[in-house]
């Protein structure tokens, strides 16, 4: 049986990219002439464009048969995004998760997919109803008090919570707090997003376990602190045990404290975000909600506030009289949208299926199979020789990191390589 998997090797495309491939005049549907009748009503479709904002040349778009596109895209789905088939593409714990495929049918079914962000309220009350249900399901999860499913990614959640904090401190006549306090270990964009939104970041490195200690964040606030923004556990895997002292300490201080829940897959109904002191938070609908990431997107970061940030998200948020639900754009000192619409609607759909699935205690058991999982790997792993983890005897969640530097010393053999013959084995 080893003989014969040793045999299989993952296919290699080498697909070019789409636009180098096709031929001019190739077309993959040629829409269908408007009728004279519907010409001489409308007019040419440019007319109501501004002549000084239409471009002056076509764009540069690809121009491929029907057939190049169903195979082009065949053999990418088979050389990087085919989970069905393989786990060929890694981006961390961002990988595409699996989501039952009846909740593929629910987005997929017409009542859902024809939906148009345009319709009016009335017809939409069921999708309407989804969004309310599930943001009280994440409340519940949470702790917090109010969500918003606009943002497109976690990335763009945690921007959104970057946005809230200065919003909150401009509304106190504070704008001397100019500073957002993360940790190495912390997803990068808790650095890079508030950057993005005009603050300095300071960033705190760990201690000898793994994790940065509560003096290190004493040294740092000051008067200038507007908020402190943290994964945990961080990409270690380590979950950091001085977590609601970190956020009392910049509490004290005037700041806020935004936890990105990103790696909430081992800590789900165990630890609430509000429980630990927490202002605000965000889950990736992508990661520990079953809908699936595809490689980028289309992802959902839900932004949870509390009652007292409330009056800071992006509009509009999802309300409900006791008889209809409704887009509540009332929202006076709300920072506007972040992202067109109300948010990726069918990664919502999903994870409302998923969470209804399972239930509390369901949700629990996924968090302590993330680490009971997580954990046997790690023993798996370390048997194998060169293979080393940084701050080793401290607890791992529900992710490692792991090094094969010792391994590329002794044999010359890298990660990169490794990670390829793994895909040799279906893997």
């Amino acid at each position: 049986m080893g003989e014969n998997r040793s045999q299989f090797h993952q296919a290699r495309w080498n697909e070019p990219i789409i636009m180098e491939i096709g031929v001019p005049g190739a077309r993959a549907i040629i829409p269908p002439q408007a009728e004279q009748e519907i010409r001489d009503v409308s007019g040419h479709a440019l007319t109501a464009i501004p002549e000084k904002m239409r471009r002056t040349a076509p764009p540069e778009l690809p121009e491929l048969s029907q057939a190049q596109v169903l195979r082009h895209y065949l053999r990418l789905s088979q050389g990087v995004l085919g989970a069905d088939l393989i786990v060929d593409i890694g981006q961390g714990t961002c990988t595409m998760k699996y989501s039952p495929k009846i909740n593929e049918s629910f987005v997929r079914n017409p009542k859902a997919a024809e939906l148009h962000p345009y319709q009016h309220e009335s017809t939409v009350q069921g999708m309407l109803q989804i969004m309310w249900e599930f943001e009280q399901m994440l409340k519940e999860i949470s702790g917090m008090d109010r969500f918003t499913f606009q943002p497109g990614g976690g990335s763009q959640a945690i921007y959104t919570n970057a946005c809230i904090i200065r919003a909150y401190h401009e509304s106190r006549g504070e704008k001397e707090r100019d500073e957002i306090i993360t940790t190495i270990f912390s997803h990068p964009v808790n650095a890079a997003c508030p950057r993005t939104a005009g603050f300095k970041v300071i960033t705190l490195y760990p201690g000898e376990k793994g994790y940065p200690e509560p003096d290190a964040l004493k040294k740092v606030v000051s008067e200038c602190t507007a908020g402190l923004m943290i994964t945990n556990p961080e990409d270690t895997g380590i979950y950091n045990p001085h977590i609601e002292e970190l956020v009392r300490i910049v509490h004290d201080a005037g700041g806020l404290c935004a936890y990105d829940q990103a790696n909430a897959n081992g800590i789900m109904g165990i630890t609430r975000a509000r429980d630990a002191g927490f202002d605000m938070c965000h889950f990736n609908l992508h990661k520990t909600f079953s809908s699936p990431h595809g490689c980028g997107g289309p992802g959902s970061g839900a932004v949870g506030v509390t009652g007292e940030l409330a009056r800071f998200l992006p509009v509009p948020c999802v309300g409900f009289d006791g008889s209809r639900y409704y887009l509540d754009y009332n929202v006076p000192e709300s920072i506007g949208k972040v992202r067109g619409f109300y948010g990726v609607i069918q990664a919502v759909l999903r994870s409302y299926a998923w969470v209804l699935s399972l239930g509390p205690q369901g949700l629990r058991e996924v968090a302590e199979a993330a680490v009971l999982n997580s954990n046997y790997l790690l023993k798996k792993m370390l048997e194998i020789p060169g293979v080393s983890i940084p701050y080793p005897g401290q607890r791992r969640l529900e992710q490692v990191r792991y090094s094969l530097e010792k391994l590329t010393e002794e044999t010359g053999v890298t990660s990169e390589e490794i990670e390829t013959r793994v895909a040799d084995f279906g893997n």
